[in-house]
């Protein structure tokens, strides 16, 4: 594959103007790069006078609309569609990148076999950061989560808030599945994760790289903070899951999360527990508490998704209740 210079096509989505600032804050800091992009391409999902607003307020910017179904994964297709660059960067619309942010993901795809580059991505909290939330499950709010490494290395998968693919990936072997990932504030999730895992098996020896240096932060909204959120969002992480381990298998699909599992979240409880009586923090023990939860509510997520999916496949009511799209690539 060929080395990257500076032909990468930005590609930010969007669905409500409720983000308005923080959209502006992105686009901002795209603009602001050391290293500039090919162009940058804002994707509006379903929204007319979002796609408006935004041909208005930037018109050195390419606006395109969703022309897939609604939802974030539709919307990032259209975006590929549109794209003209070697590497397609993803970014969020509340999140910011670091000035060097394309500089970082370029180089790093002069590595041999790098066919997708993904970055560290922060929580920026609207208000303080909740004492009861674990850094193991920052993945909850789109972000970093302890655990992963903190140097560059291949992974299986990259965080959707910030990662990069070359077009071959697409090209070769299709888009998101529009199936799956967000519609609108329905946190549903993980169709990068299956993404990454059909590169994977399509290019055994090929590498997906993150590279903490690539970095990004992430705006969290006050809703964000509230266990209700973190329960709901660890729940259809888990049916999210099902999925992912019904099309590529539950070798792939589940291989990170068992690390994670038996590792990364009993380290966590042990934290949690020693910050409470070796540090006087109480907060401690609400965080061993809650990946507890966070563990509890993604395993049933997922036993609910396997469940459904098993009746829907031989006719019964509840699968009615899980969607599971067909082997279809979208692009």
């Amino acid at each position: 594959m060929k080395k990257v210079t500076n032909k990468i096509s930005v590609i930010i989505c969007a669905y409500t103007e409720d983000r308005w600032p923080d959209l502006v804050e992105a686009v901002e800091s795209v603009l602001a790069q050391t290293l500039s992009p090919e162009e940058i391409i804002l994707v509006i999902d379903h929204n007319p006078t979002l796609f408006e607003r935004v041909q208005s307020r930037f018109p050195a910017v390419i606006a395109v609309q969703n022309s897939e179904a609604p939802g974030l994964s539709g919307a990032r297709n259209s975006g590929i569609a549109a794209a003209r660059g070697e590497v397609l960067a993803f970014l969020d619309d509340d999140a910011v990148a670091a000035p060097d942010w394309l500089e970082k993901l370029a180089a790093t795809y002069h590595q041999p076999g790098v066919i997708a580059v993904g970055g560290s991505i922060e929580p920026s909290w609207r208000a303080d950061r909740p004492g009861w939330f674990p850094d193991e499950f920052n993945w909850v709010v789109g972000c970093t989560y302890r655990g992963m490494p903190r140097s560059t290395t291949p992974v299986r998968n990259l965080i959707g808030a910030n990662m990069s693919f070359r077009r071959r990936v697409f090209e070769d072997i299709g888009g998101f599945r529009n199936a799956m990932g967000r519609i609108g504030s329905f946190p549903a999730g993980c169709e990068e994760t299956e993404l990454c895992i059909r590169a994977h098996q399509h290019w055994p020896q090929k590498l997906i790289v993150y590279n903490p240096e690539a970095r990004a932060l992430h705006r969290i909204p006050f809703g964000r903070a509230r266990p209700r959120y973190f329960v709901s969002r660890c729940y259809a992480e888990g049916t999210s899951k099902a999925l992912v381990s019904r099309l590529v298998g539950a070798g792939d699909g589940l291989s990170s999360e068992r690390t994670y599992t038996f590792k990364t979240l009993p380290r966590g409880i042990s934290r949690g527990v020693g910050d409470a009586l070796l540090r006087g923090d109480p907060s401690g023990l609400m965080r061993a508490a809650a990946i507890f939860a966070g563990l509890a509510c993604t395993s049933m997520g997922y036993i609910m998704g396997i469940f459904s999916d098993r009746l829907s496949r031989s006719g019964g009511r509840i699968g009615e209740n899980v969607v599971f799209p067909k082997n279809e690539y979208q692009i």
